[in-house]
């Protein structure tokens, strides 16, 4: 496997922007609706592959596409081309606040796992493939990390996390982790989901009823803020769904909805 050898810059803080620069016929791949802007020269085509294997059957394709299809992202995957003269910058921006992170493959073992929407764009070359867990506990329990994603290739890879990243290097030791905050992992960590202590913290310790329990020689990475975690507190205080209208930004408060539209 060869991937395609782009260069790379994150611009921003908590709303970053990852800008790729194509030399001429350098391909980046991306999920659906993540680009942000590109210059002129560079063409877009949706396509079903990764085209990480120039000669996938039709087949193939759809079986990769349904597999995908499981994870709720879209079966189709962008592919950006530079057909101009020169080179040319394609950015991408992912949907909440966060961090992008960039993984080099081939210095990381040539692969890693990831959270099922935590990928964003890589270099052509990269496969893209489900990473199901071999054991039911995980299946059945793991909530947002039950279905993982594996990157394989010896390129760049971006990942995109929520709030603030933290990389975690396990030397043999074991983590437990809320699902939900589990990024990504490299090659030699083993994953699996573990009862979160007995049935009183289970119900009332406000931390899940099981947790992700993650172990072996790798790197493990980390985000404090899942975009779950984030929605559901949104949605608690929304009025529409019975949380409390403070009427922010208005000297009338409450009252002036009566005034609205």
């Amino acid at each position: 496997m060869q991937s395609h050898e782009i260069d790379y810059e994150i611009f921003g803080d908590d709303m970053q922007i990852v800008e790729i620069e194509l030399d001429p016929n350098e391909t980046v791949i991306a999920e659906a609706g993540m680009m942000n802007y590109m210059e002129e020269g560079i063409e877009f085509e949706a396509k079903m592959g990764d085209g990480s294997q120039a000669s996938q059957g039709f087949f193939s394709k759809m079986m990769s596409a349904g597999a995908r299809a499981l994870t709720g992202e879209s079966i189709f995957i962008t592919h950006f081309t530079n057909h101009g003269q020169g080179k040319r910058r394609v950015a991408f921006a992912a949907p909440y606040p966060g961090k992008i992170v960039a993984l080099d493959l081939q210095k990381i073992g040539g692969s890693v796992v990831c959270q099922k929407d935590a990928f964003l764009c890589a270099a052509k070359g990269t496969k893209l493939s489900i990473a199901f867990q071999q054991r039911l506990g995980a299946g059945f329990f793991g909530g947002e990390g039950f279905i993982l994603e594996k990157l394989t290739g010896d390129g760049k890879a971006f990942v995109h996390a929520g709030g603030t990243v933290i990389k975690k290097k396990l030397q043999g030791e074991t983590l437990r982790v809320d699902t939900g905050c589990l990024v990504a992992f490299t090659e030699g960590i083993e994953y699996d989901i573990a009862r979160a202590g007995n049935l009183k913290s289970m119900f009332f310790g406000g931390e899940g009823l099981f947790l992700a329990t993650l172990r072996g020689h790798g790197t493990v990475l980390l985000q404090s803020l899942p975009f779950s975690r984030l929605a559901d507190r949104v949605i608690q205080h929304a009025p529409s769904m019975g949380g409390s209208d403070r009427g922010e930004g208005s000297v009338l408060g409450g009252l002036g909805n009566m005034f609205g539209d």
